[in-house]
């Protein structure tokens, strides 16, 4: 299913508390992610991904229009929601760069790949990818090899490439299970979500790939 982003900044009645809140609308996930501004922490920032149609309208809304939408929508629980700026919409396509680096060029993050904004893992994901770089390129100077040679580069990509293909088919598949109405999908997402939170082993795998956990990490991110 086609989806846009509809983005904007808000301020809420309630302190967010400094934790990110994300709630499932008929399969249009909105999140409210924690913003301080000058100490006051009722900021937030929202990502609200939905049907073009929706993000449409939403985008469409005078502002005090739309701040009862997202209060409405998240049953209020931070209190009244009033935004701040103008809303924003954008189309979200997941790519995947077929070739990370070349000689004396490397992709990283939303340059190599874009993902779905369902668990907020894109900036996890280039965080990882800017200390995997990092790390090689060290070592290279250190050995005393060009550190901007293919050689070079392609450890990063070997690194980086396999965890962030798991990533991205992990956000496809929960893009499908949250974003479809058919019974049998979710009743087996009913079903798979309680099952793995029963399964500690299963759990704990998952968690290590969102976290980014899994595989050889950088000494920086140990």
């Amino acid at each position: 299913m086609e989806q846009e982003a509809v983005v904007t900044t808000v301020r809420c009645e309630q302190s967010h508390g400094a934790t990110a809140r994300q709630a499932f609308i008929g399969g249009r996930p909105l999140a409210f992610l924690p913003l301080t501004v000058n100490g006051d922490d009722r900021f937030c920032s929202i990502v609200w991904s939905t049907t073009p149609e929706h993000a449409s309208e939403l985008t469409a809304y005078s502002a005090e229009a739309l701040g009862q939408a997202l209060g409405e929508a998240f049953d209020h629980r931070l209190g009244d929601v009033m935004p701040v700026d103008s809303a924003y919409r954008f189309p979200l396509v997941q790519r995947h760069a077929q070739h990370y680096v070349q000689p004396n060029f490397a992709l990283v993050g939303d340059a190599a790949h874009s993902i779905h904004p369902l668990a907020g893992q894109g900036v996890n994901l280039g965080l990882m990818d800017a200390a995997v770089l990092a790390e090689e390129v060290v070592a290279a100077w250190h050995r005393g090899a060009p550190w901007g040679s293919l050689a070079t580069l392609s450890r990063y990509e070997r690194r980086r490439r396999l965890g962030n293909t798991a990533m991205l088919g992990l956000m496809k598949g929960f893009k499908v299970l949250f974003g479809s109405h058919q019974p049998v999908f979710t009743l087996a997402r009913n079903l798979g979500m309680s099952g793995m939170n029963q399964l500690v082993p299963l759990k704990r795998v998952v968690m290590r790939q969102a976290t980014g956990e899994r595989g050889r990490l950088p000494a920086s991110c140990r």
